[in-house]
């Protein structure tokens, strides 16, 4: 059963393809005026913890439990973490959490949902500071995957630079980690998509649609 992460992410039953690459954007920011920050990838927190250490100061809210585990792990105020793992419910979430606040989104260059017009639309004074981006790999020769590989991808990043190197067989089989970045995929293509937003839940699903006779 030939299953492809595309990122370095270690799964078991999951081989790794890794497609991209994050290069941190160096930026200049006081911090000092803002009541909270917001993280919705441990890219965010790794990228800002690079350029300004008294983050850990001001409380974070974050979209899932493993940012906050590295959030954690870099001795964070962690203050709250999502339950819906994806952007638009998890600014849902925050409307209430964040009234008459003033806060930071840290991200990357591309994001797909609409938290911080969801924030504003609720008063929230919501700023964005971008700290990262993800770049394509280039393969120095055309990538062969095995017929009938099932490919996860977690993100509309990670399709955009499989399909920059790799080209799409029939017999591939894909998952997507949710409803969003599903959305991205070429119309000849329909995703399985895993029942929660983690690598362990897409490699199930994997499992699950190899194993349906």
């Amino acid at each position: 059963m030939n299953i492809y992460i595309l990122s370095d992410k270690k799964v078991a039953g999951a081989e790794n393809l890794p497609v991209f690459d994050i290069h941190p954007i160096k930026q200049d920011i006081d911090l000092s005026e803002y009541d909270a920050l917001i993280f919705t990838s441990k890219n965010g927190v790794y990228s800002l913890d690079a350029m300004d250490q008294t983050w850990k100061e001001k409380p974070a809210y974050v979209i899932a439990p493993k940012t906050a585990k590295i959030v954690q792990a870099l001795n964070g105020n962690l203050t709250f973490t999502g339950k819906e793992k994806h952007g638009n419910g998890f600014a849902s979430e925050l409307c209430e959490k964040l009234q008459k606040q003033k806060v930071l989104y840290v991200r990357g260059r591309e994001v797909v949902s609409d938290l911080v017009n969801i924030l504003k639309s609720h008063a929230i004074d919501c700023d964005e500071l971008i700290v990262y981006e993800t770049k394509c790999r280039t393969f120095d020769r055309e990538v062969h995957l095995p017929e009938h590989a099932t490919i996860i991808f977690t993100s509309p990043s990670t399709i955009k630079c499989f399909f920059k190197n790799i080209t799409w067989q029939e017999s591939f089989k894909a998952v997507a980690i949710g409803h969003t970045t599903a959305k991205y995929f070429p119309s000849y293509i329909t995703p399985a998509i895993a029942d929660t937003t983690s690598l362990e839940s897409c490699v199930q699903k994997a499992i699950e649609i190899n194993t349906i006779v």
